[in-house]
């Protein structure tokens, strides 16, 4: 049981942490969000950097005049999806070894200042019912919820 536990939060641990790469560790909190539907697996990024909510190719317009600006290439967005979406991946091969239901969506939040670390799991079909949104709409949403809400 424990071992499922460690190796499932490792992949998680390892989202953060190309999260946090991204940004130079510079960041209040990282959020990731990260589905698995119908053999897609789809993510997104984002942070509370200086006490403003920006989606990752937004970084720089949170810094303060002086820091030094990230790369936010698309190149760059794309490298730390493909981490993530590949730890995801990882998951759903852990949850087969391990009998264990794979979520549908992730919910995850990192608090860089408390090392809190929150995550929300769903296991009912999300983007796959719906016609009209794409996993990255949900994204969207989730980002404009913790904006929104202060979260």
């Amino acid at each position: 049981m424990k071992e499922f536990e460690d190796k499932f939060s490792e992949l998680q641990a390892d989202m953060i942490s190309i999260c946090m790469e991204y940004v130079e560790d510079r960041a209040d909190k990282v959020y990731v969000y990260a589905t698995y539907e119908e053999g897609t697996a789809s993510s997104k990024f984002f942070y509370r950097i200086n006490n403003t909510y920006v989606m990752a190719h937004k970084v720089n317009d949170a810094l303060k005049n002086g820091e030094e600006r990230h790369d936010v290439s698309p190149k760059r967005q794309g490298m730390v999806m493909k981490i993530i979406n590949d730890d995801i991946k990882k998951m759903i091969t852990l949850c087969k070894e391990y009998k264990r239901d794979m979520p549908t969506e992730m919910k995850m939040i990192y608090d860089v200042k408390s090392g809190g670390f929150q995550a929300q799991y769903n296991y009912d079909l999300v983007h796959s019912i719906d016609d009209v949104k794409t996993p990255s709409n949900f994204a969207v949403e989730w980002f404009e919820e913790i904006k929104n809400n202060n979260l």
